[in-house]
């Protein structure tokens, strides 16, 4: 998918590509017609503007043409015209009604409406003719067009009726007819002709057609008053009845459609009709339950009533000797009636030997069938019988037309069904022939002709017919079980009930972990142990996965051999034996296919959404990872000849298939496979889009269709012998295909038909392999065969025997001819895998070579090393004893049947014995070397879970078992000396203390308990003593020591197994979920840190230690695996990365505190439409107030003298010229302070990016001068600049958004030119709240961006095309930064809260490390603030500490102590030289600054100070050009330095926190003052583009004005201080606090005397100037009803107009401050400014939309005619003065953050001085005059 929008709120009737532009569209419907254009992956819509030239109206259908023209047909029948979004004019009554349709061509435009008529038009628009249908011959009153299209000379029209005419134009009134149906109402009659190939219908269209069979056409049709419900035609051809809905029914001739007779009996609805047999009866079914009998012959006289039923009639059928009939009702009941009189027939007898003349009824033994077996639904509506053809056709509510064998007695029988119609099929019918089957469809009015091909024929017809029309439309099995299915073997049947389903998936841990962390915060107050320093590493693994996977065995080029066993890819080389893995995956492996030319492979594995890896063999690198589109797991997969392409297949119900291009990771195609399991998928070697299927019953061929699959069933022939099938491979061509049965045979197909089979084994064929000349097989019985290239002849057959096998084998073989699961050719050799987990390779002499092997198929959970040989035993519920060689030579040296399997076995110390502990309550000792029995025990009725010899001399034997007990025996004497009782619940481990006197034992229930030998007797050992206690051994799971080693999840999850070394310092588990993990030991304390290793698949049952510690050994329960792992001691490591280890290392302790990163984390953003009031004002809006009528509305024509100007104005003289724009020419402010990386050189270093508010800015450093991006409709919250030489000056910013609903609120990111500011593209993203950070990669055709969501979710995208590639979430902490290697494509690292993560793109899919403290001592996991990067994979992250780690691969190597002495903010890697810059927070001092320039390898550095004055520098930004570094800071300021010289130009000033309140321009210069939140004030120059001057007041300023002269200026505080400065010398002239709380607004009088101060006391204090700097008030306004919002003085500086926070505005005299309330006064009044946003004069600023937000500020232009305003959404909005009028109309400006605060003209109204809010951010606006 390219893209989705929300397309409108009602629906929408026509949508149109505009063919003449790129990526445009229009769709048009309920009074809307937008024009979308596609960026990226955005589909952004304009509303088309009706305007004045025309209504609003729906627009039901378009056509876009050249220019930017788009036509468009009106409900009301007018053509509007739009140019670009503009209507520019209407083609009145080009229709007199609704146009339906519109088409374009060559020559022009034909459209078609509602009225009947065609018009043509030129490529203008212009008319050209108009044909009137209507009134041709085949016309009709209320024709109606719906669709048209015209080429050349010919024009098709398609009616609201279902006709299609064709038009040609020379010959306009002969419409040819080309098609016809019924029209509007159901179809519900149907009858067919007894003699000719005829059928009727009627339905509620109240017509009557009569259609040909054999020339498909009409050929009469009769109009009735009526609509109809059922037909039927007599036996002679020569009467056709019809029944009505309103209970009559009508009998026409057929020859001319005269009418008969008429007769009305009933009231309801007819629903059936039929003619006896003889033609001397008419029998009518009627919805009031009853059916009448009438007399042909007599005029149609009633002769019978049959009144059984007590639900409406639904079918009937005669006898054949027309003396019975019997009926269907709604209720499913039958019932038969003698004929004519109508008396029910009760007697079933009576009927027994009816045979009837017709069967269309659906209840009755004969059709039992046609019901599914388990449902009582009443879904069919219409069957009819062949009895010729012994076939049954039935019609349901769902469409479907199905044909069965008739009779069809079983319920739920097998039938062939074909889909078509698309509603209710409401009655079906053969011809009288039997040639066709007629269907008709209740709601599409159509009527469907089949034919019919035997079962003689069907071959034959087949094959002439060409490849798809014929074939069935879709046959499904239905579920009644067959008889002569063959019986399943054993083996596939066990496989077929494998449930492959978790209770809990690997994808599911982070989840639950997070859940059970939330619970137990309280718990964990103890620091967490460290993790061991020991790791361990994969070094061999016994076993092979063949008990229930295929085909999953191949030789590499190279000639190594890959498999797979439990979640481990396995590459083998059988010269050294060894084995290298791939541990990408985190559950069972199911299925291995190999690339046809690289040593690629592709694994799916079982998991919730589950995937498919593929791999390098030799890297043993994923290449891409592959999902999303499964369930459960993936149960085979197979790549295309070309390598390209890979299918697979999952384990869901539906065994969904799925076809991809596995190197971009897209998923090509998907289909629903089947609903029994599929075994394998094979793609056709010669055609790419073609594969083929192979499972239970099961043979499909499918050829790949756009997004979907198109699946034909394999033709078998004769019915019902689908065979299960095991395996399939194609031949040597396309048509060709060869597939093994579970009988034994191979099946031969051509194209989809089965040409024959051939017998090949003994039970199923499991696995076949084509070679150049031939073919291999393997089965069931052991024998592998080798075939010629058409299975004409056996060439070879192999026997696998124990006999055969050669000296050089890694193993025994258990039994001779095991079955054969898996084979492959190369090398020389066959290599085959057998069902009992054995590898073996045939030489083709003949001797066999067993290379790997593991336990068959049952748990394995015994298992015990040797006290002095690298050696082990494991017992297996497959009722096996093996012993295992773990040195180099790898291999299974003995092994021993036992009569039952076994749970545990120990040697004894001295090695010479070995005892194991069997399931059914027996244990027996046996010679370690021969395995011969010396001793056996039979006292126990249950499975004996563990068995141990004391140490020392092994005098005594410790047998556990499940039925809670533990019996001790004398090993000399051969006797039981002993029993522990008191346990609750069975054993589960069982260790002897060093002494051989004491047992420590576990039970299921957890309780960890102690015994002394040899009695028995139950000890209590506080729990602080127990690792006082010398233990011999130790596999306990519990008590204190253990603690830490049940992990978060320990609800979910079981420990079963432990062992610790021989040192006592590593134990070893392992779990349910198949980790094996190393904790430091004692493990005390909940939740010990650990290093954990995934391999097994499910549990891991047993874990144990060799004798010297060197060797870890796993046993996987299910996967029946033994995995051997090399222990690597502290220090002891290779440098490489570790396979497949995780620590958890998710600290608890914090990472450090940092305020700036604090406010960072935890800002809330909130998007523009969401914002609320930033002034917390009440009371009724002006434009909701009620007026009150004015005194002094004088008459039009006075002799008044006129109403004095509103506003004094001060460039009188020149004419007037009123704005028409506003263009942003300046901006000062820049967002740094809480965003980062975000200002960046471009052009050389001429000019630099960056940005505030949601205007991207490119600022030139020579001149000053600004251009700006201003597409984004939010703030922008990260900038980025793209490196790669091809994309220069490419910019992406991310911006800020509501949730990821794809609407013009959600989050975007958009990329774009810097230079003409061209949007490239625009990706909206499903990162809600926003994106904090985006990153090019080396390409620069990658995009990663990071969200603000919960899951701070990582996405990579395509940018030019809009494709998101990948997405993932990173992290449940926020992320601040995440960035591409600078040299790479797939490689990128992200930091964050307590995080750093090392992430690799493989196909669509993100794979992570996280970064690895362990190596280093005493590492804590810090929060990391920014990366930069090394060469030789080396990654630098910046901590909050002020630290820098540098990793190796996604290993802390070394630590940066105190890079900085603040957090490290910015970092920044040079391209061309590998230098690295650093940004911190510090206080500037001698030697330290905020800004460093490191070597390559962060080893020494130069530290530059930015003189900036302020107390601690807070470097947010850094960036390097030629020999500068670009920095920006928290404070807003942009800085670059001189890497020479160390010298600092500041280029960018900006306030540091907002808002900023106040606002002043200068009466005559083009300079302005701002005060805000940061104490400052500062002084402006336009011209200059820079800040002159600041103060800092030492506390939050809010207002500030300058006198009218601009010789002194005042500042109002938040503190209720106001100060009085001179311009000239920023001395103060003058101080005063009246008040406590803020000064809103300060205002000098036009006259210089007064000033006037308004505060947040609800009050005006006024002070007399001429009195001197004392400042004593004078006076104040009394009863002001809230805070005061904006004040303006009158000309005459008499009046004083405030505007309070409850929408009133009042007026006071000054300086006595009385309230005048005289409107007629008021409205006299002459004012020197105005900025009050309230009064009638204003009235029309006030927009509907304002719920929430509000009208903030405005200004009236000096000139008196013009009016700004600024609003809590952020918009700058431009409108005529004055406005009285409600929702004015008005331009608007965009940029700003939500809340614009204050806004000025300045002198001459040459600019707009706009300030912001939450950007603390300056605009400049242009005003643009109009011309004179």
């Amino acid at each position: 998918m390219l893209s989705m929008a929300p397309g409108h709120t009602d629906r929408i009737f026509d949508i149109s590509w505009d063919v003449y532009q790129p990526n445009k569209l229009v769709s048009c419907g309920v009074k809307h017609i937008k024009f979308w254009s596609l960026c990226g992956n955005a589909l952004t819509p304009k509303r088309g503007v009706f305007g004045k030239t025309g209504d609003l109206q729906t627009i039901l259908c378009l056509a876009c043409a050249r220019d930017e023209l788009t036509y468009s047909g009106a409900l009301n029948g007018d053509i509007y015209v739009w140019k670009g979004i503009n209507l520019i004019r209407t083609i009145q009554g080009a229709h007199t009604a609704g146009i339906f349709s519109m088409n374009a061509c060559e020559e022009g435009f034909a459209t078609g409406g509602r009225d009947g008529c065609i018009r043509l038009w030129d490529l203008t628009f212009k008319p050209i003719t108009v044909i009137d249908l209507r009134e041709t011959d085949q016309g009709y009153k209320g024709l109606s067009v719906r669709s048209v299209c015209w080429r050349g000379d010919h024009i098709l029209v398609g009616t609201q009726d279902s006709e299609i005419f064709e038009i040609v134009v020379h010959e306009r009134n002969k419409p040819f007819l080309i098609m016809q149906g019924h029209c509007e109402g159901e179809l519900w009659a149907l009858a067919v002709h007894p003699t000719k190939p005829l059928a009727v219908t009627g339905s509620d269209d109240r017509s009557v057609r009569i259609w040909s069979l054999v020339d498909h056409a009409l050929i009469a049709r009769c109009n009735m008053e009526e609509p109809i419900r059922c037909a039927a035609v007599n036996v002679d051809g020569i009467h056709l009845a019809l029944g009505m809905k309103d209970g009559s029914f009508t009998v026409l001739r057929v020859r001319d459609m005269t009418e008969v007779v008429h007769i009305k009996d009933r009231k309801e609805a007819i629903h059936e009709l039929k003619y006896s047999p003889d033609g001397t009866y008419l029998a009518v079914g009627c919805n009031d339950s009853s059916v009448d009998i009438y007399g042909v012959s007599q005029r149609y006289k009633k002769f019978g009533e049959c009144v059984g039923s007590l639900s409406f009639i639904t079918h009937l059928d005669w006898s054949s000797d027309s003396r019975y009939l019997q009926t269907n009702d709604g209720n499913g009941k039958r019932l038969f009636y003698r004929m004519p009189g109508g008396k029910e027939v009760t007697n079933k007898e009576e009927i027994k030997g009816v045979h009837w003349a017709s069967w269309t009824c659906v209840s009755g033994l004969e059709v039992n069938g046609i019901w599914p077996k388990y449902s009582d639904i009443n879904d069919i509506n219409s069957v009819d019988g062949n009895y010729t053809g012994q076939v049954l056709v039935t019609a349901d509510d769902y469409g479907i037309v199905k044909l069965f064998r008739y009779p069809c007695l079983r319920k739920g029988a097998k039938f062939k069904k074909y889909i078509g119609h698309s509603a209710h099929v409401t009655n079906v019918r053969w011809s009288h022939d039997y040639q066709w089957v007629i269907s008709i469809g209740g709601a599409d009015h159509s009527v469907f002709q089949w034919k019919f091909i035997p079962e003689r024929k069907l071959k034959d017809a087949l094959h002439i017919a060409p490849q798809e029309n014929l074939a069935d439309s879709n046959s499904d099995e239905s579920d009644s079980d067959l008889s002569d299915v063959p019986e399943l073997d054993s083996e596939i049947e066990q496989e077929t009930q494998l449930t492959y389903r978790r209770q809990v998936y690997t994808e599911d841990l982070p989840q639950l972990k997070e859940q059970y962390k939330e619970k137990q915060k309280s718990g964990t107050s103890k620091r967490r142990e460290r993790a061991p320093g020991n790791s361990i590493r994969l070094h061999f693994v016994h076993g092979y996965r063949g008990y229930d996977c295929r085909s999953n065995l191949f030789y590499t080029q190279i000639g190594e051999i890959v498999y797979h066993v439990a979640a481990v890819g396995v590459i083998y080389n059988r010269q050294q034996n060894t084995q290298r893995f791939y541990l990408g995956h985190d559950d069972d492996i199911l299925c291995l296919a190999i690339h046809p030319v690289k040593d690629y492979v592709a694994t799916g594995q079982v998991g919730r959404d589950p995937s498919v890896h593929i791999w390098d063999t030799e890297t043993i690198k994923p290449l891409s990872i592959l999902k999303g589109y499964h369930q459960y797991g993936v149960c085979a997969v197979d790549f295309s000849a070309d390598g390209k392409r890979l299918a697979s297949v999952g384990i869901d119900d539906s065994h969904t298939i799925v076809l991809w291009d596995w190197k971009k990771g897209e998923k090509l195609s998907i289909a629903r496979g089947s609903k029994d399991k599929i075994f394998v998928v094979k793609m056709n070697p010669y055609v790419p889009d073609k594969l083929i299927t192979a499972g239970i019953k099961h043979m499909k061929f499918w050829r790949r269709a756009g997004g979907g699959l198109i699946g034909r069933k394999g033709y078998v022939g004769t019915p019902g012998k689908n065979d299960t099938m095991m395996c399939a491979v194609y031949g040597w061509t396309e048509e060709m295909a060869f597939s093994g049965t579970s009988t034994g045979d191979v099946c031969i197909w051509r194209d989809i038909f089965l040409v024959k089979t051939v017998k090949a084994h003994d039970g199923p064929v499991f696995s076949m392999h084509a070679l150049e000349k031939g073919f291999v097989t393997g089965g069931k019985d052991g024998v592998v065969a080798l075939w010629d290239d058409s299975f004409e002849r056996c060439l070879k057959t192999y026997a696998i025997k124990r006999a055969a096998l050669a000296p050089g084998s890694k193993g025994l073989l258990l039994e001779d001819n095991p079955s054969i699961r898996a084979i492959s050719l190369g090398h020389g050799h066959l290599l085959v895998g057998t069902k009992n987990g054995e590898i073996l390779e045939v030489d083709k002499s003949g001797p066999i070579t067993l290379l790997v092997q593991g336990h068959m198929e049952g748990e394995v959970w015994g298992l015990a090393t040797h006290p002095y040989l690298p050696i082990c035993a494991t017992v297996s519920d497959d009722k096996t004893l093996r012993i295992w060689d773990l040195s180099p030579s790898h291999c299974m040296l003995a092994v021993r049947k036992l009569k039952k399997g076994g749970r545990c076995c120990c040697f004894s110390p001295d090695g010479k014995a070995l005892a194991v502990g069997l399931n059914d309550g027996s244990f027996l000792m046996a010679n370690a070397d021969t395995l011969e029995d010396l001793v056996s025990f039979h006292h126990r009725k249950d499975i004996i879970s563990d068995i141990r010899f004391s140490p020392g001399s092994g005098k005594y034997l410790a047998v556990a078992s499940h039925d809670s007990f533990i019996d001790i025996y004398n090993v000399m004497s051969s006797k039981r000396v002993g029993t522990c009782k008191g346990a609750t619940s069975y054993i589960t481990h069982i260790d002897w203390d060093v002494r051989g006197k004491l047992l420590q034992v576990n039970t299921g229930a957890k309780e960890q308990l102690f015994f002394e030998a040899p009695r028995g007797k139950k000890q209590t050992i506080p729990s602080g003593e127990v690792e006082k206690i010398g233990w011999a051994s130790w596999t306990s799971v519990l008590g204190l020591c253990c603690e830490g080693i049940w992990p978060v999840i320990g609800e979910v999850t079981d420990v079963t197994a432990s062992c610790l070394t021989s040192d006592k310092t590593v134990l070893a588990t392992g779990d349910d979920l198949g980790f094996v993990k190393l904790f430091r030991y004692p493990a005390k304390g909940k939740f010990g840190k650990f290093k954990r290793y995934v391999a097994h698949s499910t549990h891991v049952t047993n874990v144990r230690w060799t004798f010297d510690d060197s060797m870890l050994v796993t046993l996987g329960g299910t996967d029946m695996s033994l995995m051997v792992w090399t222990n690597e001691m502290e220090g002891y490591r290779e440098k490489r990365p570790c396979d497949s280890e995780e620590s958890d290392i998710d600290s608890e302790e914090d990472g450090g505190y940092d305020s700036d990163v604090t406010r960072e984390n935890e800002i809330s953003y909130t998007i523009r439409a969401l914002s609320t009031n930033i002034r917390p004002v009440f009371g009724i809006k002006p434009h909701l107030q009620q007026k009150e009528p004015s005194v002094d509305e004088r008459p039009p024509v006075s002799r008044a003298p006129p109403q004095p100007v509103k506003l004094q104005t001060n460039n009188v003289g020149k004419k007037k010229r009123p704005i028409e724009d506003l263009v942003l020419e300046l901006v000062f402010g820049y967002r740094g302070r809480d965003c980062r990386n975000n200002v960046h050189y471009l052009n050389d270093g001429d000019d630099i990016i960056y940005h505030t508010a949601s205007v991207g800015i490119v600022h030139n450093i020579a001149t000053g001068t600004q251009s700006f991006y201003q597409e984004h409709n939010d703030d922008i919250l990260c900038l980025t600049v793209n490196q790669h030489p091809k994309f220069i000056n490419i910019v992406a910013t991310g911006q800020v958004g509501d949730s990821a609903d794809m609407s013009a609120t959600a989050p975007s990111i958009h990329i774009w030119d810097a230079v003409n500011k061209q949007t490239l593209s625009i990706l909206r993203c499903y990162h809600s709240k926003g994106v904090c950070s985006v990153s090019f990669s080396a390409t620069g055709k990658l995009l990663l961006s990071v969200g603000l969501d919960p899951e701070h979710t990582i996405t990579i995208w395509r940018w030019q095309e809009g494709a998101k590639i990948a997405s993932r979430a990173g992290h449940n902490q926020r992320i601040f930064v995440a960035e591409f290697r600078p040299d790479s494509d797939s490689q990128f690292v992200s930091v964050g809260v307590k995080h750093v993560k090392f992430w690799t793109l493989a196909g669509r899919a993100l794979l992570s490390k996280k970064g690895l403290l362990s190596t280093l001592q005493d590492a804590r996991m810090q929060t990391m603030l920014a990366v930069a990067f090394g060469a030789n994979n080396l990654t630098f992250t910046g901590t909050i500490s002020g630290d820098v780690c540098v990793w190796k691969d996604h290993i802390l190597c070394r630590i940066v102590a105190k890079a900085h002495n603040g957090p490290v903010f910015a970092m920044y890697t040079t391209l061309r030289d590998g230098l690295i810059v650093t940004g911190g927070k510090e206080r500037p001092s001698k030697e330290g600054g905020a800004v460093k320039l490191w070597d390559q390898e962060l080893r020494r550095c130069r530290a530059f100070r930015l003189e900036t004055g302020q107390v601690t520098d807070c470097v947010r930004s850094v960036c390097r050009g030629k020999g500068k570094i670009l920095v920006g800071t928290r404070n807003a300021e942009i800085i670059e330095v001189g890497e020479k010289n160390a010298a600092c130009n500041i280029l960018v000033n900006g306030h540091v926190d907002g808002p900023i309140w106040g606002l002043a321009t200068h009466p005559s210069r083009d300079f302005f003052l701002s005060a805000a939140e940061d104490g400052t004030v500062r002084l402006w120059d336009i011209a200059d583009k820079k800040m002159l001057n600041k103060v800092n007041l030492g506390h939050a300023a809010r207002t500030v004005c300058y006198s009218p002269e601009g010789d002194m200026v005042a500042i109002g505080m938040k503190n209720g201080e106001f100060i009085i400065l001179l311009v000239s010398s920023l001395k103060i002239w003058g101080k005063k606090r009246d008040r406590r709380c803020a000064i809103h607004d300060i205002r000098f009088s036009p006259d210089s005397r007064f000033l006037a101060v308004g505060s947040s006391e609800n009050s005006v204090d006024f002070y007399d100037l001429t009195l001197g700097p004392t400042l004593n008030r004078i006076s104040y306004c009394k009863d002001i009803p809230s805070f005061v919002i904006q004040m303006d003085f009158s000309a005459d500086s008499r009046h004083l107009q405030v505007s309070t926070g409850c929408y009133k505005r009042h007026v006071y005299e000054v300086p006595s401050g009385k309230h005048l309330m005289d409107q007629a006064a008021i409205d006299r009044i002459t004012w020197a400014t105005w900025t009050s946003i309230l009064g009638d004069e204003v009235m029309g600023i006030w927009s509907r939309h304002a719920e929430k937000a509000d009208v903030t500020c405005a200004c009236v232009s000096h000139s008196g005619i013009s009016l700004v305003t600024g609003d809590d959404f952020g918009m700058v909005k431009l409108f005529d003065f004055p406005c009285p009028e409600k929702f004015a109309k008005h331009k608007r400006f965009l940029g700003h953050s939500p809340h614009v605060t204050n806004i000025r003209f300045t002198s001459g109204d040459r600019h707009v001085i706009s300030a912001g809010g939450d950007d603390c951010s300056l605009f400049v606006w242009k005003c643009v005059h109009m011309p004179h």
